[in-house]
């Protein structure tokens, strides 16, 4: 009996995943067949899709591709006061855990959440991740998933994410006693953190280092930040070197390449997949 696509090693352009989100503007349909012309034999997908297409016709147009899934984005939003607002945020994680394993995805990327105006306690809200992030890990457990919490450049801190370094995500990680909670490394927010090496070297020990994401730093920044992700290449990010850390510290699985920048996005979906492969095979793949 063969294979499953979506459950096998891939056997193209080594390590490299396209991350959805790099092609937003494009019909997932074309992003799943500009993949699988380039040799790319994973993508990264978000929740986003899920709601378009439905789950089960997701994946088997992934399987239909002959692609895999490097994992789902996103949960978290963790970071919520009221009891009622809290409960609801689990139980949609819940039904993102389901989704990560129904699309034969290993891990499900967690982006925790930022602080209101009104609320500005971010060690509480911190406080209410960790609780959170106890409270699910068993569930992905059980359901054959991990759970990747990403750290944000701290200029999200208010908005998006209350953890912003990668010791800060193991932390909560280790706290919840879980094997299944871990962390993702992307190099856009963390490129800049002095103890990056040493972090990356403790999540490896701890076993939990699920997923590694890479894009560039760009300046000037854009009126949104997130957008002022770029082609590995164009900014202010050492790859060889931090592609090294991973290498280091026993690493083997997909590197998804995640941008988000307006000029990528206008950009035909199968002329930016040639640059990325390129960049990839330059930059990244000689050091992973």
């Amino acid at each position: 009996m063969n294979t499953p696509p979506s459950e096998r090693l891939g056997t193209g352009t080594p390590r490299l995943s396209l991350n959805r989100w790099t092609f937003r503007t494009t019909a997932i349909q074309e992003f799943l067949e500009v993949a699988a012309s380039h040799g790319i034999d994973a993508v990264g997908l978000w929740r986003q899709d899920v709601a378009e297409v439905g789950l089960d016709a997701l994946r088997r147009r992934v399987d239909d591709a002959g692609l895999r899934v490097s994992s789902l984005c996103r949960g978290g939003f963790l970071t919520a006061a009221a009891d009622a607002d809290r409960a609801e945020a689990l139980e949609d994680n819940r039904r993102a855990i389901d989704e990560t394993a129904a699309l034969g995805a290993p891990t499900l990327v967690l982006v925790v959440g930022g602080i209101s105006r009104e609320d500005k306690d971010i060690a509480g809200a911190r406080s209410r991740v960790t609780e959170a992030i106890a409270t699910l890990a068993p569930y992905a457990e059980e359901r054959g998933v991990t759970l990747s919490l990403e750290p944000l450049h701290p200029m999200f801190a208010a908005d998006r994410a209350v953890v912003s370094t990668l010791d800060q995500a193991l932390d909560i990680a280790e706290a919840s006693g879980s094997p299944a909670a871990g962390v993702v490394v992307d190099t856009y927010h963390v490129w800049w953190d002095p103890y990056l090496e040493r972090a990356i070297k403790r999540a490896a020990a701890a076993e939990r280092l699920w997923s590694y994401q890479v894009c560039d730093w760009n300046l000037p920044l854009a009126a949104e930040p997130l957008h002022s992700r770029g082609y590995m290449g164009d900014g202010y990010i050492d790859f060889p070197a931090i592609t090294t850390m991973i290498r280091e510290a026993g690493y083997t699985g997909d590197i998804e390449v995640e941008i988000f920048n307006e000029d990528v996005w206008a950009t035909p979906a199968d002329d930016a997949a040639s640059i990325i492969a390129e960049r990839f095979g330059q930059l990244v793949l000689p050091h992973a």
